[in-house]
């Protein structure tokens, strides 16, 4: 008999993120994206969560990612880059999905330029980790999971 099923979630990095690891890493950090990518893959194995991880630099290719997922994923985990601040259109698809959401930073936005302090993606998500670097991606998985356990 099989147990319960572990919640899935999808893990979306958006513009640049591709460059974790050579991109001022002063701000991002020395890990690349895959590095990332398998701390994630792993610290969700530990805790029973499912996770797909999905990077683009286009905007169409998250909308979509995110539309074509939308039945799987429990979830979500995003950290949107650029589109954080310009982005009405990835706003109302994540919350089309009406499912839990956190937004991650790996920098602290707010200590950044003005412009970097708006997020569309906050206005919906339960929770914006910002600032501690990639760890935030773990944290928002511990925070995604209490989200759905409570949620079960």
């Amino acid at each position: 008999m099989a147990g319960p099923a572990r919640p899935q979630v999808l893990v979306v990095h958006g513009p640049n993120l591709n460059l974790l690891g050579f991109r001022d890493p002063s701000l991002y950090g020395p890990k690349s994206l895959e590095e990332v990518d398998k701390e994630i893959q792993n610290r969700a194995e530990q805790i029973g969560l499912v996770v797909k991880s999905f990077q683009s630099n286009h905007e169409g290719a998250i909308l979509d990612f995110l539309h074509e997922n939308r039945t799987w994923a429990d979830g979500v985990i995003i950290n949107p880059g650029g589109l954080t601040h310009t982005s009405v259109a990835l706003m109302d698809a994540l919350s089309a999905l009406r499912l839990p959401i956190i937004e991650v930073h790996i920098s602290n936005v707010h200590a950044r330029e003005d412009f970097r302090r708006h997020s569309y993606v906050a206005r919906i998500a339960q929770a914006q980790i910002a600032g501690l670097g990639t760890y935030g991606y773990l944290l928002a998985l511990e925070g995604i999971r209490a989200i759905l356990v409570e949620a079960m």
